[in-house]
């Protein structure tokens, strides 16, 4: 063979490798630039995280959530304003004479202290302090005909008591209430202790200047001042002495208000009042305190 034919044999070989060179390089370029070049389209693909929680792709109905109102502390009731009782005006020292003006004074007396003697005949009550002593209150006494003396027991206490005027004593004064509520226009005043199982009390009154009068139906009438100092002073079961008038010793004509008295209660025995019930010194039946 010549050498032409031997180079023509060559360049025929030679012609494909070239191509498939080529056609490598080609394929290369190509694949490199497939794994470079990624559609805008195309996400890569994450993992979700193991707290992340997928939101719904649509909402999903569910029940009605009802969200309690926020719980308030219970809310403290008002402290109720305590009503004082009605009161009237303290009277004045115009309002009784000055011999009737509440006073310790020097009392020679027995009894035990906290017992009540009343002196009808010079209107005045005696608290026994000690067997020395008494505190002295200017009274009004039960006009004539409505007297009586004996000896009882504070069987109750009452503040500003109502007023029940018994039959008797509306069918002499018809035109008396039947029923007047406790208060300043009450005819029995601030306080009232009631004597036993009797109808007699010993009360304040609204008309102070009746003290030291005899104009009462039988009860012993103190200003609302100096009833409300003896109703605080006295207790339920205390004894209660009702001095018949002619037993009263008076003082002398020239001692002073508070001078030294002696005793009404220390009379004769045969003088005393009955010691199970009063004695009415008339014969009329016994009345309640009229105004």
């Amino acid at each position: 063979m010549g050498k032409r034919a031997k180079r023509g044999k060559t360049e025929a070989l030679a012609l494909p490798v070239a191509g498939r060179v080529a056609i490598g390089a080609v394929a290369a370029v190509a694949l490199g630039y497939g794994l470079l070049w990624r559609p805008a389209s195309v996400q890569p693909i994450r993992k979700q995280a193991a707290h992340q929680v997928p939101a719904p792709s649509a909402p999903v109905p569910s029940a009605p959530i009802h969200v309690a109102a926020p719980v308030q502390a219970p809310a403290q009731a008002p402290v109720p304003i305590p009503v004082p009782a009605p009161r009237i005006e303290t009277p004045k020292a115009a309002d009784v004479p000055g011999r009737l003006v509440r006073q310790v004074v020097d009392y020679v007396s027995h009894q035990t202290p906290g017992t009540v003697v009343i002196d009808t005949g010079n209107t005045f009550l005696y608290l026994i302090l000690n067997d020395q002593q008494a505190m002295r209150y200017g009274i009004g006494v039960g006009r004539e005909g409505f007297t009586w003396s004996g000896e009882q027991a504070v069987a109750r206490k009452t503040e500003w008591p109502d007023w029940r005027p018994p039959a008797e004593m509306l069918s002499r004064q018809p035109y008396l209430p039947r029923f007047m509520a406790g208060g300043p226009g009450n005819p029995l005043g601030a306080r009232a202790m009631y004597l036993g199982e009797t109808e007699y009390r010993i009360h304040g009154t609204n008309k102070p200047d009746t003290i030291g009068k005899r104009v009462s139906s039988g009860c012993i009438r103190l200003t609302n001042e100096d009833v409300v100092d003896l109703y605080d002073r006295v207790k339920v079961g205390a004894k209660v002495i009702v001095l018949p008038a002619p037993a009263a010793n008076r003082p002398s004509q020239g001692a002073p208000p508070d001078a030294a008295v002696r005793s009404p209660d220390l009379v004769p025995p045969s003088n005393r009042p009955s010691a199970t019930s009063a004695q009415m010194q008339s014969s009329r039946p016994k009345m309640a305190e009229a105004q």
